[in-house]
């Protein structure tokens, strides 16, 4: 899996908190801390899941398959999803070009 670095600025009481995490024994580290922390959010805000696939499939960053992943739904349920937020369902490649575009554009 890929990681990737991000930065985000805490207020001194939240510093407080996620430094005292490893010393828990709950979590090796920070990061492993966010990362559930971050799981455990999105499956209990199925609104949230469902907004940032429906942005991720609008900015062309993933396919179909890869939204009803993340919302945990059917394909029929998904495009329904998709058309309630004005979302144009995109269609397949006309060219082998076109398709290697989109396939660089899913990568995240």
């Amino acid at each position: 899996m890929n990681s990737a670095k991000m930065s985000f600025v805490a207020s001194p009481r939240l510093e407080m908190e996620l430094k005292a995490i490893p010393d828990t024994e709950y979590y090796r580290d920070i990061p492993e801390f966010l990362e559930d922390a971050v799981k455990t959010l999105m499956d209990v805000r199925r609104d949230l899941r469902i907004a940032i696939a429906c942005t991720l499939y609008e900015k062309g960053k993933i396919s179909l398959g890869r939204a009803m992943e993340i919302v945990d739904v059917d394909i029929e349920r998904m495009k329904e999803i998709l058309v309630e937020r004005g979302i144009e369902l995109r269609r397949g490649a006309d060219t082998v070009e076109e398709m290697e575009e989109e396939l660089k554009g899913l990568e995240i």
